[in-house]
């Protein structure tokens, strides 16, 4: 009969989710430039709650369909997939305040204005980095400590279908993830150099910045995994929101690495 399903693939019903999302967007980045003109933060403020609100119903409308089990084998396989795609657009979006980071730590600009054929100094003059091997390489060892918890979390579900130990180190995980983001703004507020006036300062906290962001939106992520798994929503077979969001906090966890490595210790 024409209405059986006799296949392994999810035919999406028509949703709305990616017109809002497309103009909820589209007015917050318009709000954000006009706030940036001194036009005050209203529609800015408009276009985010409606993209959060496009985030909440589109995600519960796919954990829908994993519970009503529309996530066949075939369509888990789909969906990462598109996460891996996800996480590699995120590998270039960093690539890219890496390349800045590296061009001028190799030729940093000269205050003179006789760039490229005479070099500056590096730090620039005035600027007072960070001693790597203090408040940095704490959070480095607390990040790495919160991906070990989320990979305990892993490992217990996925291998042993133990939801305890997978509960306990989403936790872990968790708070760690909040400790880590407490200490980078401790670390922000005793900055001796500002995100203005130099190109160091610029990188420094583009760079950091974004991924301190990513590290809050890993929490997040990890915080609603904690959430289902209070609700039983994950099983053994079936976890790959909780899979996706593993991925992406050692995702976060290598780009600060590169951060640790790159801009606190060679950037100096």
């Amino acid at each position: 009969m024409a209405h059986v399903k006799d296949h392994d693939y999810h035919i999406l019903n028509p949703s709305w989710w990616p017109f809002l999302g497309a103009v909820s967007g589209f007015i917050m980045l318009f709000g954000a430039v006009m706030w940036m003109h001194d036009n005050g933060p209203w529609m800015f403020l408009v276009g985010l709650v409606g993209v959060l609100y496009v985030m909440f119903g589109w995600w519960a409308d796919v954990i829908t369909e994993s519970n009503v089990g529309d996530h066949t084998p075939v369509v888990q396989i789909g969906l990462r997939y598109g996460f891996i795609l996800f996480i590699m657009s995120e590998v270039m979006f960093f690539l890219a305040w890496f390349w800045t980071f590296f061009k001028h730590r190799m030729y940093p600009m000269d205050p003179g204005g006789n760039s490229p054929a005479v070099d500056g100094p590096w730090p620039p003059a005035g600027i007072e980095t960070f001693d790597p091997w203090h408040l940095p390489l704490i959070n480095t060892l607390i990040l790495l400590c919160s991906g070990c918890a989320a990979t305990w979390a892993h490992h217990a579900l996925a291998h042993e279908d133990n939801r305890k130990d997978m509960k306990h180190g989403l936790i872990i995980a968790v708070l760690l993830g909040v400790i880590f983001t407490v200490f980078q703004a401790y670390e922000y507020s005793h900055a001796a150099f500002s995100f203005s006036g130099n190109i160091y300062g610029a990188s420094f906290f583009m760079a950091t910045g974004f991924h301190g962001f990513h590290v809050i939106i890993g929490t997040i992520f990890l915080f609603v995994c904690l959430l289902r798994l209070n609700a039983g929503h994950f099983t053994k077979e079936k976890h790959v929101g909780f899979e996706a969001a593993a991925w992406y906090w050692h995702f976060v966890d290598v780009v600060w690495l590169f951060l640790f490595a790159a801009v606190y210790i060679w950037g100096q």
